[in-house]
């Protein structure tokens, strides 16, 4: 099945609604939770989540890491909105700061220590800008962890996922998952883009039938 792309930007308020609204907590911690297992040996580290969405994650890893800062990067107004109100809401607006930009934008000085991103890749029309981007955005040697959504092999195969995973969830919710399913990649296509850019030091690995994830470091 060919690729079928979506808006890069989630920026309709009903949509930012559903998707903050819905229970990623499960899929959210273990990403966190992966993180610090394959890196637990980071400090004072100054993360970044490209693609943070409502601030979820960020604030999974303050409460995590007790010494780090993150900055997460969405290119969504009404995400970066919800993100800045449930950070101040938790009290941990001194360790969390939100920039409302694309990631192809983005600049950062000093460059940061370490890079999350969950679920970013699929809305990116060209993914070789989004690999090239943890290279100017990350110090050399830094570690990643990006996760995914896995393109299954046809449009049933996709509506059969989204109803099994996500059979009670609102309707503009279900339709947003099917069209990022159609939208996401391959790992031979995910393989083929760190090949390309020389992510010699990092490893694609399907976590299960519908994510893959890309961990290691960047140099």
């Amino acid at each position: 099945m060919k690729r079928v792309l979506e808006p890069e930007v989630m920026d309709d308020p009903e949509q930012v609604l559903a998707y903050a609204q819905a229970d990623f907590e499960e899929e959210n911690q273990g990403f966190v939770d992966q993180f610090f297992t394959l890196y637990p040996d980071l400090e004072n580290p100054h993360i970044v989540d490209l693609g943070c969405g409502p601030g979820d994650i960020p604030l999974r890893v303050v409460r995590r890491h007790p010494s780090c800062r993150v900055t997460g990067i969405d290119a969504s107004q009404p995400m970066i909105t919800y993100a800045e109100q449930a950070v101040q809401k938790a009290g941990f607006h001194d360790r969390v700061q939100f920039v409302c930009q694309r990631f192809q934008d983005v600049t950062l000085s000093p460059p940061a220590d370490a890079m999350m991103s969950n679920s970013l890749v699929h809305h990116v029309p060209n993914p070789l800008r989004f690999w090239y981007s943890l290279k100017t955005l990350l110090k050399p040697g830094s570690p990643i962890l990006v996760m995914d959504l896995l393109r299954p092999e046809s449009p049933e195969a996709a509506q059969a996922i989204v109803d099994e995973q996500a059979a009670d969830e609102p309707e503009r919710l279900r339709q947003d998952f099917f069209h990022s399913l159609m939208a996401a990649f391959t790992e031979d296509e995910v393989a083929a883009q760190l090949a390309e850019l020389n992510f010699s030091r990092c490893f694609v690995d399907v976590q299960d039938d519908r994510h893959w994830i890309v961990y290691g470091h960047v140099y």
